[in-house]
């Protein structure tokens, strides 16, 4: 009977040891208005707003948990706000994981925020390939229900917030550039650090320089953001915008700068236009260097790509393939593809996509 009694206790020590593990696995679950953090320095009151929790998180990527109030008093915090199929965010992506690289030993921890424009980025298979695609080592929160983006009352991506040790946001950053701005701010923030833990150390005080950087001088950037689905298709140059349902579509015979044109049998869902017939076309004048097409199949289509008639050749974008002499890309994963990469710089110009096969959903074209 001892030896009973004994095994017992020590099953439900296991028990009870996997129900606490098991607990300190889930989200810290927190209500929109009681996000706000607790500072450390009341002599920043005022002149700093105050840091805001993660709220309501709907998964975790490089980590099983965190929470900013968990990092005050210890780290420096940056929380960058992004999602997978925005080009904007992705073009700042070496910069944060250089970053990363450099300082995370000196007390920095970066927590991507990963709040979805689209349907297709709330699913976290989808956000964890392109964590893994591009690299990124830092822990990404998944905010499918927008939470944390309205406890931080943000309206963009890119936009990125740096909270200091007390937990104040000391610097914010909304878009691209300014990037040395930026990193030294977090040298700053990571020396006052240094002084409040008394570590004695140094920081690396050079700029970074990251590899496969791409930079865009946006006063050349003269085409628009451009949405294919219903609720957003306000560049819809031949049919009916802003409402859902089956059109079929003949292009016009001239065609305007800025204004998408379609043709074939398309249905148009809130997010998306899809076609519905093999053959059909988009047609869209541009005045960019690059452009990037956001767009999934449910199975693989092909489509061609021409830029001003002919094939785009050393113009391609890094998803145009050849084939039999075509230009090509095999549209699949719901993702942002790059169409058009112009090494000779910006200009007016005409893309053309031809549809082999029905089932592509276009979700926006966006520019560079």
């Amino acid at each position: 009977m001892k030896q009973k009694t004994i095994i017992l206790i020590l099953v439900l020590i296991a028990i009870a040891a996997s129900i606490l593990y098991l607990e300190s696995l889930k989200p810290v679950i927190i209500a929109p208005g009681e996000a706000e953090i607790k500072p450390l320095n009341n002599t920043k009151i005022g002149k700093y707003p105050v840091a805001k929790e993660i709220v309501n998180p709907s998964g975790f990527i490089n980590t099983n948990n965190i929470t900013v109030a968990g990092l005050i008093g210890k780290k420096v915090i940056l929380i960058d706000f992004w999602t997978y199929s925005c080009i904007n965010c992705l073009r700042t992506l070496p910069y944060f994981n250089s970053w990363y690289e450099k300082y995370k030993d000196n007390g920095l921890v970066i927590i991507g925020v990963h709040t979805p424009e689209f349907q297709f980025e709330q699913n976290y298979d989808n956000v964890y390939a392109a964590v893994q695609k591009f690299g990124i080592k830092y822990p990404v929160v998944l905010d499918n229900n927008y939470s944390t983006w309205t406890a931080y009352g943000n309206l963009y991506w890119p936009h990125d917030y740096l909270i200091d040790i007390d937990g104040f946001i000391v610097d914010d950053h909304i878009g691209e550039g300014d990037y040395e701005t930026t990193e030294k701010n977090i040298q700053d923030a990571l020396k006052e650090r240094m002084a409040v833990l008394k570590i004695n150390e140094e920081i690396n005080s050079e700029i970074s320089k990251p590899s496969e950087v791409v930079n865009v001088d946006f006063s050349k950037v003269n085409s628009p953001e451009t949405y294919f689905g219903a609720s957003r298709n306000t560049f819809l140059g031949n049919g009916i915008k802003n409402v859902a349902g089956v059109q079929n579509l003949s292009l016009p015979t001239e065609i305007s700068l800025n204004t998408l044109y379609l043709a074939g049998t398309w249905d148009f869902q809130n997010e998306f236009a899809e076609n519905k017939n093999p053959g059909a076309k988009i047609i869209f004048r541009y005045s960019a260097k690059n452009v990037n097409f956001v767009a999934s199949a449910i199975n693989n289509v092909t489509i061609r790509v021409f830029r001003d008639g002919m094939q785009p050749g050393d113009k391609s974008g890094r998803d145009v393939l050849m084939r039999n002499g075509s230009s090509i890309v095999i549209i699949s994963e719901p993702r942002l593809y790059s169409l058009i990469d112009d090494p000779e710089g910006y200009g007016e110009h005409t893309l053309e996509i031809d549809i082999e096969d029905p089932g592509l959903r276009a979700f926006t074209f966006t520019f560079g």
